[in-house]
């Protein structure tokens, strides 16, 4: 059941959404949004409350016959931020490869959409991922979540 409008963690904003910022152990606050469909029992997380990672890893984009380079600096498992040689537009499609850590191939994700241009930083969300690559992504993301949330409690131990 949604808090009442007196929590503090949950403000209404003019488009009739609800802001949430709810605070996990160790100082890691996912925000996120949810949007009000009329019913009071009928919320739906927005997916931006997902967990993401701030890094800087390289990638590689193409859109149609043109490959370029770019830097991941942001990502979760529905999607990224990347700074990229060449701006990139708006609702473009877009295919990346994802030069992660974890292992030496490149990570395929097949099709994504630029959400919103920033010169040559872009966000992107990914439309069409294989099974295996999306299983590896999910993992990612995790692993790196669960190893930050480990660094949070450890500083805090030693502040205690």
């Amino acid at each position: 059941m949604p808090s009442s409008p007196s929590d503090p963690a949950q403000e209404k904003d003019s488009s009739s959404q609800t802001l949430i910022d709810s605070p996990l152990e160790g100082g890691i606050h996912l925000i996120g949004e949810a949007q009000y469909t009329g019913r009071m029992d009928d919320v739906r997380a927005y997916h931006r409350s997902l967990y993401r990672l701030s890094l800087a890893y390289p990638a590689m984009y193409c859109i149609t016959s043109t490959v370029g380079e770019g830097t991941i600096t942001n990502l979760s498992a529905m999607g990224c931020s990347i700074e990229t040689d060449e701006p990139l537009l708006t609702h473009q499609h877009v295919a990346l490869r994802l030069l992660l850590p974890d292992k030496t191939e490149s990570l395929a994700i097949d099709a994504a959409e630029v959400k919103w241009v920033n010169g040559a930083r872009a966000g992107v969300e990914f439309i069409q991922v294989e099974r295996d690559a999306n299983l590896r992504l999910h993992s990612f993301v995790w692993d790196k979540m669960i190893e930050r949330i480990q660094v949070l409690q450890q500083q805090r131990a030693a502040l205690s």
